[in-house]
């Protein structure tokens, strides 16, 4: 298939398309490469996906990780079955300028602005990415008669339900202008799958990690700090827990979410019982032999106590379920850190 794979040079997307190119499809990515956080990072996953799209040296040595300041990669690129191109799913007229270039059988939507708490800085973007940005790709969709939508969400809209979460809780209360964005989002494309027939997968994520993460999440974060011997930063005592669910498994769910299903809500998590941040904090310890300073904050209000996955309807729909423990995960991330240091220490977080 011919796929389009929106904010691939994120963290999920970058390793959903890697995944997808593995399989044989043909990838057509996109990406403003806003700098949210430290877009090296970007830059790296992008010259992955190039490397395993069989790029050849010259345009694996446009990717600069080592340098400071805006992106440092091509903001366009071809090799073998990979495309990508800089792009905002905002602008609705470049949006259709790439519909008119390209026949896609799918589209993976996984472009958004992430991050409860910068969301209470800044909700604007939020509402214009995740919300606009997604009716801007789906009205495109609907125009070119490309039925098949793979929409990322978040386990942040059950905050205040009872565990584990359901697709069937009303999450109709969202704390934070990130959630009540993607709930936007949810809607939105059910509208489009009610009036136009679209087939809509939406998938909530949950505490998704490993290697080449956002250094706004705790792992990279903890991994950081710990390595470098600066405080950790800890909002509240750490016993908060989180469903944790390795990228890898993810990547491989929201594929299998290109299943056709109507519309469909389905939680994408670990489906174990929660990891307490203590819990995490004395592995990355033993991981790096080395002992935390803890910088003590208060809990943020918009954060959630704990969250659980019931990934019941995952099995059933998709045969779908996490192949990689979070410790296994926690490791991976550690090593790859590790590997990875010499430009690694430069990225805020």
């Amino acid at each position: 298939m011919k796929l389009l794979v929106t904010g691939m040079a994120g963290f999920i997307a970058a390793r959903t398309a890697a995944f997808l190119l593995d399989q044989g499809h043909e990838v057509v990515g996109v990406d403003n490469l806003n700098d949210y956080y430290d877009v090296r990072l970007k830059t790296y996953r992008l010259s992955e996906l190039a490397r395993t799209a069989g790029a050849d040296d010259a345009l694996l040595a446009q990717f600069h990780v080592d340098r400071p300041g805006a992106y440092q990669g091509p903001s366009a690129f071809h090799a073998g079955p990979l495309t990508f191109a800089k792009l905002d799913i905002e602008d609705k007229g470049a949006l259709d300028g790439l519909f008119r270039e390209h026949r896609f059988h799918a589209v993976l939507n996984l472009a958004a602005r992430a991050g409860v708490r910068y969301s209470m800085i800044d909700p604007d973007v939020y509402m214009t990415t995740n919300a606009m940005g997604t009716l801007h790709l789906m009205d495109a969709m609907r125009r070119q008669e490309c039925s098949k939508l793979v929409l990322a969400s978040t386990s942040s809209l059950y905050a205040g339900q009872p565990m584990p979460f359901s697709e069937d809780l009303p999450v109709n209360t969202p704390i934070s202008p990130y959630a009540a964005s993607k709930k936007a989002a949810e809607v939105l494309a059910y509208s489009y799958h009610y009036l136009y027939g679209m087939d809509v997968s939406v998938v909530r994520y949950f505490t998704v990690f490993g290697p080449a993460g956002r250094p706004d999440m705790s792992i990279f974060r903890f991994i950081k700090w710990m390595d470098e011997g600066v405080p950790i930063e800890l909002f509240g005592d750490g016993s908060q827990s989180r469903d944790f669910t390795y990228v890898d498994d993810v990547a491989r769910g929201t594929i299998a979410a290109l299943a056709p299903v109507g519309y469909e809500i389905i939680n994408l998590g670990g489906g174990n019982n929660p990891i307490s941040i203590n819990d995490v904090i004395a592995f990355i310890e033993a991981a790096l032999d080395k002992k935390a300073a803890i910088e003590s904050k208060p809990f943020h209000r918009a954060d959630m106590k704990a969250t659980y996955a019931d990934i019941a309807k995952a099995g059933r729909l998709l045969g779908w379920s996490p192949e990689i423990s979070p410790y296994d995960g926690f490791a991976r991330t550690v090593q790859w850190y590790q590997d990875h240091a010499a430009w690694l220490r430069h990225i805020a977080v």
